[in-house]
């Protein structure tokens, strides 16, 4: 036999003991495949414990309530056992037909653009002011907050003593000598409604102060040195690098505004009560529903004005993230377009 004959005759030959030909130390490495149905199990059982029980807690406390207001809204229904009267959507269309819901609607539409004209470039201006170095520049920002971690009862029995008209502010108009502009502020349908604007701004700014301070400092401030060096003033480069580089918060903050407007209600029902909001002109959604649903005794309307409700926050907001947080959002998410 030739030598190239034996050496492929001991190649072809198995090892004894059913060792492999390679050596005695070496083993067969894990199928690619078999390693990543492992890694993606332990994903998915990760993604499951820690959001487990917040989306328990989603569906329980929100999901679940909303589903339930839907089916007691067809409903006429007074709160207690179950509900046997069905009257389809009957409930809807008074809704939609009453000129009281109507006029809630409006109020409530009037709320959120005020309160956007009046507390955003307040808010703005107090930011920019606050983010310099001043005197005293703590104690300032601790008076604008104050009012947002106060609790709107307080707040609403305050200014509802002072607005009467026997109140604080109207005897302070008189002793100045300003008699002619002492009125009704709580019961006028022509003042009520400023006035409730002026409470909400009172109560509101310091949040969104707080907010857009919080924006300014993730501003580099060498983009203000690199300003300054090419002769922009101080005003200039706030409008120019600023407000641009605020506009995110700006956008989050109009957002939280919006919804909170739409769903207004322990204010208006604290100073003007549950009869008088409605003549007064600050009547809103929430108090319309509970005037008409728990009020009323009858808790299948009530349900079914929380729903359109619902539906009307669940709209705007839809439409405010799709057009408007877009950009925002895009750039935050993981995984996204490639």
């Amino acid at each position: 036999m030739s030598d190239s004959q034996g050496e492929n005759a001991l190649a072809t030959t198995p090892s004894p003991a059913g060792r492999s030909a390679i050596g005695d130390g070496a083993t067969t490495a894990p199928s690619p495949v078999r390693r990543t149905r492992r890694t993606d199990w332990r994903k998915h059982a990760e993604i499951a414990l820690l959001a487990g029980p917040a989306i328990i807690m989603f569906v329980a406390f929100v999901i679940f309530p909303v589903v339930m207001a839907a089916y007691y809204g067809f409903f006429k229904w007074k709160g207690y056992g179950a509900p046997t009267d069905f009257v389809g959507l009957e409930n809807y269309v008074t809704i939609l037909q009453d000129t009281t819901f109507h006029e809630a609607l409006l109020h409530n539409g009037f709320i959120v653009v005020m309160s956007l004209v009046m507390q955003g470039p307040a808010a703005v201006i107090l930011a920019l002011l606050l983010n310099r170095k001043i005197r005293g520049r703590s104690l300032i920002r601790v008076l604008i907050f104050v009012p947002y971690v106060v609790s709107e009862v307080i707040v609403g029995t305050g200014w509802s003593l002072m607005l009467q008209t026997t109140g604080a502010v109207n005897g302070f108009l008189e002793k100045i000598g300003l008699e002619g502009w002492a009125v009704d502020w709580l019961s006028d349908p022509d003042v009520a409604i400023w006035s409730l604007m002026l409470i909400i701004t009172w109560k509101y700014v310091g949040f969104a102060v707080i907010l857009f301070l919080a924006g300014l400092q993730s501003i580099p401030e060498e983009l203000h040195e690199a300003a300054a060096i090419d002769g922009a003033t101080y005003w200039q480069a706030q409008r120019r690098i600023t407000l641009p580089l605020l506009g995110p918060t700006v956008r989050i903050w109009a957002f939280l505004s919006i919804i909170g407007s739409l769903q207004l209600f322990d204010l208006v029902y604290i100073i003007w009560g549950q009869y008088v909001s409605a003549t007064a002109g600050t009547s809103t959604m929430a108090t319309y529903m509970v005037l008409n649903g728990r009020n009323a005794g009858n808790y299948g309307f009530g349900n079914a004005v929380a729903v359109v409700l619902f539906i009307i926050s669940l709209v705007i907001a839809l439409t405010y993230q799709r057009f408007v947080l877009r950009r925002d959002t895009e750039g935050a998410l993981t995984g996204g377009k490639k």
